[in-house]
């Protein structure tokens, strides 16, 4: 019994950062938990695909930067329709003038997860 009572709590918490804190808007606990296991192992220093890099800071690497695919920024803080990244995660980024696949190329990310993203950037994209 104890040891059911531990496998579900530890799957609740692996869970938490995909779906726990969507309302919050926190880089920390909301977005970087997304990018770390959706997004680094393509966009990491020496294998920038689309010469974007999210390590060592994804922060810095991602807000008020300007896109290489569009006119936007890859993320505009308080506007998610007009922050490229958002745009390239939900397939809409041919609307703005960009190209390439959506991301990631393998599965799009599920809707808690982009609601997530979605929120940060409305509230801000604030380093917190």
């Amino acid at each position: 019994m104890a040891q059911m009572l531990l496998r579900t709590l530890a799957l609740t918490l692996a869970m938490a950062p995909a779906v726990g804190r969507a309302d919050t808007g926190s880089f920390e606990m909301d977005v970087l938990p997304i990018l770390n296991s959706q997004c680094v192992m393509c966009h990491v220093a020496g294998a920038e695909l689309g010469g974007l890099s999210l390590y060592p800071d994804a922060w810095l690497s991602l807000v008020g930067i300007a896109s290489k695919e569009s006119s936007l920024k890859l993320v505009d803080p308080g506007v998610p329709d007009k922050s490229y990244m958002y745009l390239k995660l939900i397939g809409m980024q041919e609307t703005v003038g960009g190209g390439g696949l959506q991301m990631p190329p393998t599965q799009p990310l599920e809707e808690a997860r982009l609601e997530a993203i979605r929120r940060w950037i409305e509230q801000g994209a604030k380093r917190n």
